[in-house]
């Protein structure tokens, strides 16, 4: 079986795309802290416990199993927090990458395919969203993937070094065998949010902006399948293992859903009530996303297999089962002193 180093494994998207390595016939290596990621998702391959920001760490994995590539989901996600902390964002996700990118290639590995996002773009001059759309981030959390995407631009025009970066929208839904999902803590993302108000796990939930220009007035995304987004890394691999060349590509469904009409699926998917408020705006977030992803289709014969109903119902079946971050479902988490 072919290694390919999967930093954040253990995470939600990481942990998908390695059952989806798995099932392709490569050997997924997980690479994680696990202050987000959890021991149990690193099912398909062995587990590293390490921070990318360690140098040295990430050279002992590297020469142990020795990748022919790199799969780099390992990093902060949230959006809101980076407005709060943009100095821990940047210290992890552009730092720690270019940590990772040095010893990747100092040890021979000579592709790596990155996780990127929408949120490199900011707030959108037009929709759907071309990989040309202009990329003014509005947001700390973007400012780091844009950071990284452009200096993966340079080394692989200097180096040869090559790379794919897979700018995704909002990344949902679970494995529908259970075996992994979202579980998140504390969880942030809309979705899991209105699952777990109407499991009675929080109180409710919060609208975070009625009066932008979308239909109904909430904000718009592109959601799209966490299934999906593992096919296209597992796509991009086979493309630069082929000797493809490196590129970007967006990743989504091309619908878009507001707050309101996701909260009305997740209300008719399992029948149940639950409070709903409203409040302002948050910094950093845009009106509106959603992807036109063609070139994907054309460049990596990748297009999403699974529409906003199966997202939802995915979800809904993994937190209704008791997976959720804030129980005790899972291995206790190791955290690594920094």
């Amino acid at each position: 079986m072919t290694p390919v180093l999967v930093t954040g494994g253990a995470g939600y998207v990481g942990s998908h795309a390695s059952m989806r390595l798995a099932a392709a016939g490569y050997l997924p290596i997980a690479y994680d802290d696990l202050s987000n990621g959890h021991a149990a998702f690193a099912q398909w391959g062995p587990l590293e416990v390490g921070d990318i920001r360690d140098g040295d760490r990430l050279a002992y994995v590297l020469r142990r199993y020795r990748p022919r590539a790199v799969l780099h989901f390992a990093g902060l996600i949230e959006v809101g927090d980076s407005m709060k902390r943009p100095e821990l964002y940047r210290d992890v996700n552009v730092a720690g990458s270019l940590t990772l990118i040095d010893r990747a290639r100092r040890a021979g590995v000579q592709n790596l395919v990155f996780s990127s996002s929408c949120a490199t773009y900011g707030a959108p001059e037009f929709l759907p969203m071309t990989e040309d759309h202009p990329q003014r981030p509005v947001s700390p959390y973007g400012d780091t993937k844009l950071a990284i995407e452009e200096a993966l631009g340079e080394i692989d025009q200097d180096s040869g070094f090559r790379s794919i970066v897979l700018r995704y929208f909002n990344a949902a839904g679970a494995d529908p065998e259970g075996r992994v999902g979202e579980a998140h803590s504390p969880e942030t993302h809309a979705l899991p949010l209105a699952i777990l108000a109407a499991l009675g796990e929080r109180p409710g939930f919060t609208v975070f902006g009625d009066d932008y220009e979308t239909r109904d007035g909430t904000a718009l995304r592109d959601y799209v399948h966490v299934l999906d987004l593992a096919d296209a890394h597992v796509l991009a691999l086979r493309r630069l293992l082929d000797g493809g060349a490196g590129d970007v590509f967006n990743l989504g469904n091309g619908v878009g859903v507001t707050v309101k009409e996701m909260l009305a699926a997740v209300r008719a998917v399992n029948g149940r009530d639950f409070a709903i408020e409203t409040a302002g705006r948050r910094p950093g977030d845009a009106p509106a996303l959603v992807a036109d992803s063609r070139k994907a289709l054309t460049g990596l014969g990748w297009r999403p297999r699974h529409g906003f109903q199966s997202i939802v119902e995915t979800a809904w079946r993994w937190h209704s089962k008791g997976h959720s971050a804030a129980r005790t479902t899972f291995e206790p988490e190791v955290k690594l002193q920094r």
